[in-house]
């Protein structure tokens, strides 16, 4: 059955989602509403509150992870945050905040806990970041290790590198900051807006990784709205960025559509056949995930993409498999991962490693939920395979509590009966309203469908 959606298409929680395949397809695009980025959405805030006065962040994700990390900002003295109809609302009244008075609890979020260990460098006080019990295994020595190094003192209250962690917040010295970037791009992003936050007219302060940096993208879309505010950031070498301190211009930041979303609705048209156009996001924009779109047209789909609109056609002859390093977008993995169930050879997806610790252990979700299908799909350390053939079978998918199973496997009901999506409501932390879209794409073809 399917639940009753809560206010804002919302889905409820510890309930299950049956889902019903197309009778057919129409020929005619269907035109995605997308929610903000939520990669960018977090950024913005976090610019936001680093400014002086009142600014709005408009078109923003309104989601678990943005409201959480959005209510932890105002927390902190002399800083208040706001949801509005559009966004959130930022008014700084103070030029040095203070901490709170109470933990910042901010759930299963890992980019924004990562953010809040940085910005809480520079209150006066001590600031306590914990979430959610998988929260707290993730890793977080990288960031916490990096604040040391530049005089701002941290402690871990459980587990050495985890939250719960207490910053005591100081002045940050030091112009070379090192930084390791294996394991996420999000410790290089979090220093990358603690530079940036120092006194304007500061000296410049580069911000180097030593070895290897995984998704890279994620560290140039920092660089790219820390440019677009005012803050500027120049590459300074293979992994390192030189920041010159300022504060954001702008009182309002737009915030465009979330490409992690967006490979949803690109996976839905491929395996159907059929047409999806998404608007206000194309070729010029820095978020990683766009390049699910090429993925999707090496797979045997046609691409129409430029500056302001993406669009794909699904081969009426059917999906080829693949062979992708995914590295560089490890948040559509997951989406990759069933669209190749639907395709005509294996898909070898490698590189991706870092998605053990993420919400959940992603590689072995794929492979444990594709095989719950009839799906023969092999994991390895750092990589996956999914060979298709034998038929899909009737399943209840359990989702870890991750978001991204959830949506992912979602694309399985479009074409195949039986399946079921255990805890449908896990999709608040990134898409609220992801099942009333994934209806509106099934009441698009539902009406005067053209073809089978």
């Amino acid at each position: 059955m399917k639940p009753e959606l809560l206010e804002g298409g919302i889905m409820p929680a510890e309930d299950v989602y049956s889902l019903s395949p197309l009778k057919a397809t129409r020929d005619a695009a269907f035109s995605a509403r997308l929610p903000g980025s939520k990669s960018f959405t977090n950024r913005a805030l976090l610019l936001a509150a680093q400014r002086a006065d009142t600014t709005e962040v408009t078109n923003a994700l309104h989601a678990e992870d943005t409201e959480l990390l959005a209510k932890c900002l105002d927390g902190f003295k002399g800083l208040t945050a706001e949801k509005t109809a559009d966004g959130f609302r930022l008014s700084r009244r103070a030029g040095r905040l203070g901490a709170p008075d109470h933990e910042l609890f901010i759930g299963g979020a890992g980019t924004p806990a990562r953010f809040l260990l940085s910005f809480a460098a520079e209150a006066d006080g001590a600031t306590v970041v914990t979430g959610i019990p998988r929260l707290c295994e993730r890793p977080m020595g990288h960031i916490l290790e990096a604040l040391e190094r530049v005089g701002i003192a941290t402690e871990c209250l459980q587990t050495p590198g985890c939250v719960p962690a207490r910053i005591h917040g100081g002045e940050p010295v030091g112009t070379e900051w090192e930084i390791d970037g294996s394991v996420s791009s999000q410790f290089v992003s979090s220093l990358m807006l603690l530079a940036g936050r120092r006194p304007a007219g500061s000296a410049p302060i580069t911000v180097r990784v030593p070895g290897h940096l995984v998704s890279r993208p994620y560290v140039e879309m920092t660089a790219q709205i820390m440019n677009q505010v005012g803050i500027p950031v120049e590459e300074a070498g293979p992994a390192a960025w030189r920041i010159t301190p300022a504060e954001p211009k702008p009182s309002r930041i737009e915030i465009e559509p979330d490409a992690s979303a967006m490979s949803y609705v690109l996976g839905a048209a491929a395996i159907t056949g059929s047409k999806v156009s998404v608007p206000g996001i194309g070729s010029g924009s820095k978020q990683g995930d766009v390049g699910f779109a090429r993925i999707m047209e090496a797979m045997g789909c046609r691409l129409t993409m430029d500056a302001e609109r993406i669009e794909i056609e699904g081969p009426k002859d059917g999906l080829r498999g693949v062979d992708v390093d995914m590295e560089l977008m490890p948040d559509v993995v997951l989406t990759l991962a069933v669209v190749a169930a639907f395709a005509k050879g294996p898909t070898r997806i490698t590189n991706i490693a870092n998605l053990r610790v993420k919400e959940c252990d992603r590689i072995d979700a794929a492979a444990t939920e594709l095989g719950r299908m009839g799906v023969k799909a092999i994991q390895h350390d750092d990589s996956l395979e999914i060979h298709p053939g034998d038929p899909i079978k009737p399943a209840r998918i359990e989702t870890y509590n991750d978001h991204r199973v959830a949506m992912s496997f979602a694309l399985a009901g479009l074409l195949r009966p039986g399946i079921e999506i255990a805890d449908p409501g896990c999709v608040a932390k990134s898409f609220p309203n992801f099942w009333e879209e994934y209806e509106r794409f099934r009441a698009h073809h539902s009406a005067e469908a053209e073809h089978v």
